[in-house]
C-alpha cells in the first residue's frame, strides 16, 4: 500500500468521503444559496457533506474535478463583493489561476455527487441525486 501524503492524502480523503455520502456541497455559510440547499436536505433528511471555502482552500485535484464539469469562467461569481472590490471587470486575468488563489470568487455551492455537478442552488440536481 503507497502512503499517501498532503494534498493527495486530502484528495483520497475527500473522495471517500464522497462516496460514503450522496451530496457534497461546497461553498460558505454566509452565502444563501448554500444555506438554502443546506436548509432542503436537512428538511428532507438527506445526508451531506459539507466543505466550507472560508476555512480551507480546495486542492488544485479537487479544482480539476469541478473544472471538468464548468469552465472557470462559468465558476466566478461576478455579483461578489471580492470581484467588484479587485475590480476583475476591468482587468484581463487566467479565471482558473484566480480561482486556485481566491476562493471568494467561486459562485456557490458547488454541488457534487457521483461525478456530476452543480453551481448554485438547483433543485433538480439535489432531487435526482438524493
Amino acid at each position: 500500500m503507497v502512503k499517501l501524503t498532503g494534498c493527495a492524502e486530502r484528495y483520497e480523503n475527500l473522495k471517500m468521503i464522497t462516496e460514503a455520502y450522496l451530496i457534497q456541497v461546497i461553498g460558505r455559510l454566509n452565502c444563501n444559496n448554500t444555506k438554502k440547499t443546506i436548509r432542503w436536505l436537512k428538511e428532507r433528511g438527506k445526508e451531506y457533506q459539507f466543505v466550507n471555502l472560508d476555512e480551507r482552500s480546495l486542492s488544485p485535484r479537487e479544482l480539476d474535478s469541478i473544472f471538468q464539469h464548468f469552465s472557470p469562467r462559468d465558476c466566478i461569481d461576478t455579483e461578489s463583493r471580492y470581484y467588484r472590490k479587485r475590480g476583475l471587470e476591468y482587468m484581463q486575468y487566467d479565471e482558473r489561476e484566480e480561482l486556485n488563489e481566491h476562493n471568494e470568487l467561486f459562485r456557490t455551492p458547488v454541488l457534487r455527487s457521483g461525478g456530476r455537478a452543480a453551481l448554485g442552488f438547483d433543485e433538480a440536481f439535489l432531487r435526482e441525486n438524493t
